[in-house]
């Protein structure tokens, strides 16, 4: 009866909402179940005419009653909350080895690009057992990641960066929609997720269109933009070098800090006088409408590749910058392992990337 009403089961997060759900349900209905029946009891038991005691509660009891009633209901509440709060915060926290896959969110479709470059629209092949952590975004209005066989929602926002996680604990093609209502077309806004054994995974990945993974785009923009004429090793201009700050604290110039992540980046780049770090001037100019989500996701990952270790200088290639692409060693190349060194020198000529 559950399997019919309920839809498939296919991450690990699936269960643990599933077990929420039921118990929410189970506990409103006995509640409902325990009114309805007191107020039928009563009514029969207090009927004009039925020679039940009416006389009041002894004041004791009656006092007692109320705290026992009231002492219970706090303690399902809190009981309830934390339940459902620890598994929400586990939503957000992905392992550290997590496949991490760029969402850009636009009408009406869904843009993935892997840390390996591989590009796909409406779309996105992972492999099972393996977690994927998920970074998104929108170009435009508010949409909703939502996958209901993962048990899966997030929103996706203009002008910021949500996180989630999942692994998939079974293959098979599963359902992608948008939840929140973002237009015209906002029915048609219809993905799926293809979740394949490692092996055939491997083997999807090394059939996709060689392109530039996030980081090696981010240093392009880097020096396209103009970026290194200021943060560069050696620039004329004072500013802040950026290798080894990702993840640290820094302070800022009206005496907080912050921390160096994927929010603050973006912050930086958009509205770059508002979280001045401290001994630096407010002559950032904001690349607000010069950059798209997609171009500043490829910065972000290449600034989080300089690492979050001792600051050094960096030229192209050396040292070189850190990859978390997915495969296995034994379908492919060295640089295409998870961890090892890419090779950052420049990309040859091949067929482009999809879009």
């Amino acid at each position: 009866m559950l399997a019919w009403l309920m839809p498939e089961q296919a991450s690990v997060q699936a269960p643990r909402v599933d077990a929420i759900f039921l118990a929410l349900t189970a506990i409103s209905g006995a509640i409902v179940l325990l009114v309805v029946g007191l107020v039928v009891a009563f009514s029969i038991r207090f009927r004009r005419g039925s020679k039940a005691n009416r006389d009041a509660l002894p004041s004791l009891v009656a006092r007692e009653f109320e705290i026992g009633w009231t002492a219970a209901t706090l303690f399902v509440f809190v009981f309830i909350f934390w339940w459902a709060a620890s598994a929400e915060i586990r939503a957000y926290v992905a392992p550290k080895d997590a496949i991490e896959v760029h969402v850009v969110a636009k009408q009406w479709m869904w843009k993935t690009q892997s840390s390996n470059g591989a590009r796909e629209i409406n779309e996105l092949h992972v492999p099972v057992g393996a977690p994927v952590r998920l970074i998104l975004t929108s170009q435009d209005v508010i949409h909703s990641f939502y996958v209901p066989a993962f048990r899966l929602k997030r929103d996706a926002l203009p002008g910021q960066q949500t996180e989630t996680w999942f692994k998939a604990t079974k293959t098979g093609t599963f359902h992608l929609l948008c939840t929140e209502y973002c237009g015209t077309d906002h029915a048609r806004m219809l993905g799926r997720i293809v979740v394949m054994e490692p092996e055939d995974y491997a083997r999807w990945l090394s059939a996709q269109p060689e392109g530039d993974d996030l980081a090696h785009a981010g240093e392009r923009h880097f020096a396209e933009r103009g970026c290194a004429g200021c943060h560069a090793p050696g620039s004329s201009v004072h500013a802040p070098g950026l290798a080894g700050l990702w993840g640290r604290e820094i302070p800022l110039a009206d005496g907080r800090t912050a921390t160096v992540d994927g929010a603050y980046v973006r912050d930086s780049i958009l509205q770059p006088k508002r979280d001045v770090a401290a001994g630096y001037e407010p002559i950032m100019p904001s690349y607000a409408g010069l950059l798209s989500d997609g171009e500043i996701q490829e910065l972000t990952a290449y600034i989080r590749a300089l690492g979050s270790g001792p600051r050094a200088s960096r030229t192209l290639g050396r040292p070189p910058l850190s990859s978390r692409v997915p495969g296995t060693a034994r379908d492919r190349s060295p640089a295409m392992v998870p961890g090892a060194p890419v090779d950052d020198g420049p990309a040859p000529a091949g067929a482009a990337t999809r879009p």
